[in-house]
């Protein structure tokens, strides 16, 4: 092994990754593990590890992005992981010669676009985008719509354009909302209200008053959002680290400053396995926050941190590499500063607070769920499964599966339902069960102590006739029957240790336990079925038909001018299309009469 850079990975006998780590020297930070005491979390992980692979690299920064970005892909059981969003919100401003559009965006960047940005969320852009648009009036239309207007449309009506597709504004005044709109998001509120305020003299010397009149009170407006604007900083950007722990439970709260201006903040809750330090899983967020192939942009000039973390040097250079400047990380702040980490902490602290809070009563929940049901212990995995169709169109079944610490979105599943009566939600069920705990019984994956399925009596046997015939038993299978009315809190309850429904009082936490499950199954079914039915019907018919690529599909809609035209068309007209002969004219023909 080398005395290099690089990256190890630890594999069990499976060749599954256990963990992926870094180091300066690979043979050093290897052999150490085979060396002196061990913490018990390295020496459980140890025991495990059949193989290991390195990866040498030309230099050491190169070592730590390749380790973020490994153990974002691979997700390795012993590593500090970041849930996070896999991308971030902008403003984006068009290259449109004369009328650039503002919009918001996220997804891959563009050369097309200018951005502003990132946001901390959806919210905190659509707020801006609704300020800007009061401002400044700047088009928001998709380029298409934009071409094809003839009189202004409801924007201009309530005041959130000034209608350039129809030519109610000049290029050069436009260009001048614009230039303030990119001043404005640049942090320089001052030089926007110093250049309206010269528009607006200029109008009063020309007499224009109604033009001068309402420059006046965007200058008011402007100021006003001076004084609400607490938190400045001049023209930098920042990003304030506040950190809260409590027991093996971490939250990271993110506060973005960007051209003087606060865009907000966000909470992020990684996975720590056991026994990590507070500088580790510091060390780790960075790492994986701020390394990620899609967003080096996103790295600002200073990140003020709430303690020193390891190897805060390497980190340093590293940013600074990828970002293309400076970077700085600030663990003591002074001033304005320490006041804004201070403020990020306690962020943090109450995120965390509210987040265990949410999970303490669902705790509770189960508690009480274990004594009305006289279980002899704590339910420690509950899955639930809901139908969803439009009358038999675009069926999906849904799982969601619960522990005591609430929802395990990881293991959700969703199952497309085929080959079955449209509506039969007996067949959909079945289908959906039997394909879900067939697998798990074969991959010996673990199996729920409480199995909910959203119906009565005739689901909550299709479900005991799965079990039954994969020799699956020790699942208690409660059927529940909506009330009458359908009303929440009026629930029958069908157990399959009993013949007769059994109801719990609307206040119960029991039921409470059970109707939270049921919803968040019926949200998770509903949410699959309406994007398979919106694909499906965006699908058209002609691709379900042997012999019809592409370019024929083009040819043929081309000719008739839509699917409708093309549905009424004869098999003669359709064979005069070039390209399709009598025969697959024949297909097609009759295909689309079906």
């Amino acid at each position: 092994m080398r005395q290099n850079a690089g990256v190890y990975l630890f594999l069990n006998a499976e060749h599954q990754v256990l963990y992926v780590g870094k180091a300066r020297n690979l043979k050093k930070r290897v052999s150490s593990y085979f060396r002196g005491q061990q913490s018990s979390r390295v020496a459980l992980l140890m025991r495990q590890v059949a193989t290991i692979e390195t990866t040498t690299t030309e230099t050491e920064n190169q070592a730590l992005l390749l380790e973020s970005n490994l153990i974002k892909q691979l997700k390795p059981r012993y590593n500090i992981l970041l849930r996070d969003d896999k991308s971030y919100p902008y403003i984006i401003l068009s290259k449109h010669q004369s009328y650039p559009r503002l919009a918001f965006y996220r997804g891959a960047r563009s050369k097309d676009y200018r951005y502003f940005g990132p946001f901390p969320s959806i919210l905190a852009v659509r707020e801006t985008l609704n300020l800007l648009q009061k401002l400044f009036r700047i088009r928001s239309c998709q380029d298409s719509f934009f071409r094809n207007r003839t009189r202004p449309c409801l924007q201009y009506q309530i005041k959130r354009c000034t209608a350039p597709c129809v030519g109610l504004i000049t290029p050069e005044n436009y260009q001048r909302d614009v230039s303030n709109t990119i001043l404005f998001l640049q942090g320089k509120n001052q030089t926007v209200i110093d250049d309206i305020a010269e528009q607006m003299e200029k109008a009063a010397q020309e007499l224009d008053y109604e033009t001068a009149a309402r420059l006046r009170d965007q200058i008011a407006s402007l100021r006003e959002i001076q004084q609400k604007q607490v938190i400045m900083t001049g023209q930098g950007n920042l990003d304030i680290i506040g950190l809260a722990q409590q027991a093996a439970h971490y939250v990271l709260y993110v506060m973005n400053v960007r051209h003087g201006r606060l865009l907000g903040g966000k909470a992020y809750f990684p996975d720590v396995p056991a026994e990590h330090k507070t500088t580790e899983v510091l060390s780790a967020f960075i790492g994986q926050f701020y390394c990620q192939n899609e967003i080096p942009h996103t790295i600002p000039e200073q990140i003020i941190l709430p303690l020193k973390i390891m190897e805060q040097a390497w980190f340093t250079a590293t940013l600074a590499e990828r970002s293309g400047h400076k970077v700085k990380l600030l663990n003591k702040p002074s001033g304005k500063k320490q006041h804004w980490l201070i403020l990020a902490n306690e962020n943090a602290r109450q995120t965390l607070t509210a987040y265990l809070s949410d999970k303490l009563a669902f705790y509770k929940q189960l508690e009480c769920l274990q004594m009305t049901l006289q279980l002899d212990n704590l339910p420690q995995r509950l899955e639930c499964f809901d139908i969803s169709h439009t009358q038999g169109e675009a069926t999906v079944a849904a799982c969601v599966v619960f522990d005591e610490q609430g929802p395990r979105k990881m293991d959700y599943r969703r199952f497309n339902i085929d080959d079955i009566t449209p509506g039969d939600d007996y067949a959909a069920m079945r289908q959906a069960l039997l394909r879900r705990y067939k697998h798990l019984k074969n991959e010996e994956k673990n199996l729920p102590d409480i199995l909910l399925i959203d119906g009565g009596k005739g689901q909550l046997s299709q479900a005991e006739q799965i079990l039954e015939e994969l020799q699956i038993s020790g699942i208690l299978i409660i059927g529940v029957a909506k009330g009458p009315g359908r009303r929440s809190g009026l629930e029958s309850l069908y157990l399959s240790s009993q013949s007769q429904a059994i109801t719990l009082p609307a206040d119960s936490l029991a039921l409470q336990a059970i109707l939270t499950i049921r919803d968040e199954a019926h949200r998770f079914a509903i949410t699959g079925h309406r994007g398979r039915r919106a694909k499906k019907r965006r699908t058209s018919a002609l691709e379900s038909i042997p012999g019809i690529g592409a370019k024929r599909r083009r040819e043929l809609l081309r000719q008739f001018g839509g699917l409708q035209a093309l549905q009424n068309a004869s098999a003669t007209d359709l064979a005069k299309v070039p390209g399709i002969s009598k025969r697959l004219a024949e297909q097609i023909y009759l295909a689309l009469k079906a």
